[in-house]
């Protein structure tokens, strides 16, 4: 699974917006060098969040964007569905009955990583930009593997991830 820089970039600018806005229009230059994204690639980005809704553009001296809609009514997966990023998790084309091999069928595997996708969907749909602003994502601080969950954390061994990802 893996969501592309496009839908991160966009989540990142959005809370930054709201972060920042106290109900002024916050410039796509200063988001910019908060989050060390490209203005350009910004520029993009909110075209697509204000045709999908999200954003408001305030034109002239001090303009800028706006939320659209409180930051607690914007919810994180309609920012990655905004900017055209679905979240897929199998080589299928979600609700096909066509499966990814050669032959057209589904790998055995595939209503797992299907059913993953829904649920990282359901949890991005239940986090809104405020939880993130106002840092109320569930789990946030908590240990990976807890001692108290039957203090096998101890022997676990995690292989460091060679990709940089």
């Amino acid at each position: 699974m893996r969501l592309s820089t496009k839908g991160r970039y966009a989540v990142m600018a959005m809370i930054d917006l709201a972060a920042n806005s106290a109900g002024q229009p916050v410039s796509l230059a200063d988001i910019a060098t908060r989050q060390d994204i490209s203005l350009s690639y910004l520029e993009q980005l909110f075209a697509r969040l204000r045709k999908g809704g999200l954003v408001k553009s305030v034109r002239g001296p001090g303009g800028g964007y706006l939320l659209a809609f409180p930051a607690e009514s914007t919810r994180i997966s309609d920012i990655i569905l905004a900017v055209d990023e679905p979240i897929r998790t199998t080589r299928c084309f979600l609700g096909s009955p066509a499966g990814c091999h050669a032959n057209r069928s589904r790998c055995q595997t595939h209503d797992l990583w299907e059913e993953l996708g829904n649920q990282i969907h359901r949890f991005l749909s239940s986090v809104s930009v405020a939880d993130v602003v106002n840092r109320r994502v569930l789990g946030a601080g908590l240990p990976l593997f807890p001692a108290a969950a039957g203090g096998a954390a101890d022997d676990l061994e995690v292989e460091p991830n060679l990709d940089g990802e």
